[in-house]
């Protein structure tokens, strides 16, 4: 084989080899025998083959999942939580260089955290206030990430799961307040039809006409069923009538 050719197909192959395509939510670390040189933005690259290597690291938001955690809350009540980190590598170079494996990193934190935030409160106040326990969470653990380069954007508590027992108590805890909040509203309806009633009978006593009406009206109701047969006890004329002075 021609030495000329081969020199340049041997040329042509190493040229190739160091072709690097970096895509726009990516970044990549260049190291040359180990040593960090700089970080490459997107495009097409070229590395020295076998001197220099790469390191890519996405800069989008990353989800990570903390996986369900035992709790013992402040009141004594044992619970399950998980919950999710939403996080954006705002360093490529510290987050491949100050720490190893940042993912698992951020997962341990998390746990921490949450274990520790959500067992010096109430279970009361972690199922009504998931987003302020979300919230202490976060504070905690950005304190580290911020020295790896990493921004955590939010922490959100999604399941807290309670023991059998324990659902029934809260079960029958708001069966027992919606009982009491309608023996409430019936008590206020009764007030007010009272209430009516008064002033309806003040109004007849008032009118000795309106007591004759309101008998008519009583009769007129009876009537209707066609069953009954009514007896007058007295005279239409006993009944009291206007007398003007």
């Amino acid at each position: 084989m021609n030495p000329l050719l081969l020199f340049t197909l041997l040329f042509l192959v190493f040229l190739f080899s160091g072709i690097r395509v970096i895509f726009e939510y990516k970044r990549a670390l260049k190291f040359r025998f180990g040593k960090y040189i700089k970080t490459l933005k997107p495009g097409f690259r070229w590395i020295i083959p076998i001197i220099e290597t790469i390191q890519k690291v996405d800069i989008r938001v990353i989800t990570i999942n903390i996986v369900s955690q035992e709790v013992m809350t402040e009141d004594n009540v044992p619970c399950s939580i998980d919950g999710v980190v939403f996080f954006k590598i705002e360093s490529p170079e510290k987050a491949v260089l100050e720490v190893e494996e940042y993912n698992f990193a951020i997962t341990q934190l998390s746990q921490a955290a949450l274990r520790d935030v959500c067992g010096k409160v109430e279970l009361d106040t972690i199922l009504s206030k998931r987003e302020e326990m979300g919230k202490n969470i976060k504070s905690i653990v950005e304190i580290a990430t911020k020295e790896w380069g990493i921004e955590i954007i939010d922490v959100k508590i999604k399941d807290i799961q309670l023991p059998e027992n324990m659902k029934r108590m809260m079960a029958n805890q708001a069966e027992a307040e919606r009982s009491r909040r309608a023996r409430i509203i019936l008590a206020l309806a009764e007030e007010q039809a009272a209430g009516k009633l008064l002033e309806a009978g003040k109004l007849i006593d008032q009118s000795p006409s309106a007591i004759k009406l309101r008998l008519y009206q009583t009769l007129s109701n009876i009537a209707a069923e066609k069953n009954s047969t009514i007896l007058f006890p007295f005279p239409e004329e006993v009944l009291p009538r206007n007398h003007s002075k």
